[in-house]
């Protein structure tokens, strides 16, 4: 299993000289990758060409570049170009995001997800291949047919045409459709003990697709889930850091009917208590939503504690089919942060 970094994204509160910094140390320490998001503050895309400035071997995923936010070529002209300016470091994850971002944000309907990604996949594939562009689709007809637009294909070279594509996925169709068209899964709220059937539907689209090596179906495919580190003696203290985090998702992060997050949740057995988050978050009551978060969620699905119950418990990712631990370190401040990064290199075998 490799160690990942996940930047996510900045807001109040936080620095982004944190963030480059904390890369930084990553790429000194051994890690396999950085991981930066995007919703409706910081993008990506900048975040990543400025820590491939100041990085030297690390990869750069994003995790993601949210599909109603760009065509389809966009973003893979974005791909291509960060991927040959840093040599052959990127990692591209895509992700649907949710109804409220996508269309509040975006203005983009958020309809038919499955089927929009397959759609982009297809096109993204077909642009860093330098074919020559053209698609008539539900959602994308490449050159427009009625008027003066022609078929055309990328100019770069010198790019991998087969840079590693991600999906983020949460439910059982989606996490299908990404063992059938991506390379690699990003995964939240992980939990080792719960991920049997998850891991199943990746296989399945896998093995429809063809993909799979008939004795290793998983073989070659990279299961990066991101996780939670705090690093604290007091156990309680750690799990409240993660508190506001695990809320805003399983209560905020879509509407009540859409929230992918909280049906894993559900998923995971905390059905009537996902239910009283998502009560609590709709209505204001941001504090009480964190409060009601079972320490057991936060424990399945974060790393807290001391050093050596953390290192006691990071195994069972691996064991759970996880082959890039995407780490995100919680502390006050950035020096905190780069500790737990330091920390944690000493416990898992490959990094330094």
């Amino acid at each position: 299993m490799r160690l990942g970094l996940n930047l996510g994204y900045w807001g109040p509160g936080s620095a982004p000289t944190d963030l480059i910094e904390n890369a930084a140390l990553a790429d000194r320490l051994g890690f396999d990758s950085v991981w930066a998001a995007e919703a409706y503050g910081s993008d990506a895309v900048t975040v990543l060409s400025w820590v491939g400035a100041r990085t030297e071997r690390v990869k750069l995923g994003s995790a993601v570049l949210q599909i109603p936010a760009r065509t389809p070529a966009m973003t893979a002209m974005t791909a291509a170009t960060l991927d040959t300016l840093s040599g052959g470091r990127f990692q591209l994850g895509l992700g649907v995001s949710g109804p409220q971002v996508s269309e509040g944000w975006h203005g983009v309907r958020f309809e038919a997800p499955l089927a929009r990604t397959r759609e982009y996949v297809e096109v993204v594939r077909m642009v860093l291949a330098r074919q020559t562009v053209e698609h008539s689709g539900r959602f994308w007809s490449l050159p427009l047919p009625d008027g003066p637009g022609k078929a055309l294909r990328l100019t770069i070279r010198g790019h991998r045409a087969d840079l590693p594509l991600y999906l983020a996925a949460v439910g059982p169709k989606n996490l299908q459709l990404t063992g059938e068209i991506a390379d690699g899964w990003l995964a939240i709220f992980y939990s080792p003990e719960h991920s049997g059937d998850l891991l199943a539907a990746v296989e399945k689209g896998r093995r429809a697709s063809g993909r799979a090596e008939p004795t290793a179906p998983m073989s070659g495919f990279d299961v990066v889930a991101t996780v939670p580190v705090v690093l604290h003696d007091d156990l309680e203290r750690a799990a409240e850091a993660v508190r506001p985090y695990c809320a805003l998702y399983v209560g905020g992060m879509g509407s009540r009917e859409k929230n992918f997050y909280n049906r894993l949740a559900c998923r995971m057995g905390y059905e009537e208590q996902a239910a009283r988050i998502q009560d609590l978050f709709l209505a204001g009551r941001h504090r009480e939503a964190a409060a009601a978060v079972p320490f057991e969620f936060i424990d399945e699905t974060a790393l807290i504690g001391p050093a050596d119950r953390i290192a006691s418990r990071i195994g069972r990712y691996a064991d759970a089919g996880v082959t890039t631990l995407a780490v995100a370190p919680h502390a006050p401040t950035g020096e905190g942060q780069r500790a737990v990064l330091a920390a944690l290199a000493e416990m898992v075998p490959g990094t330094d």
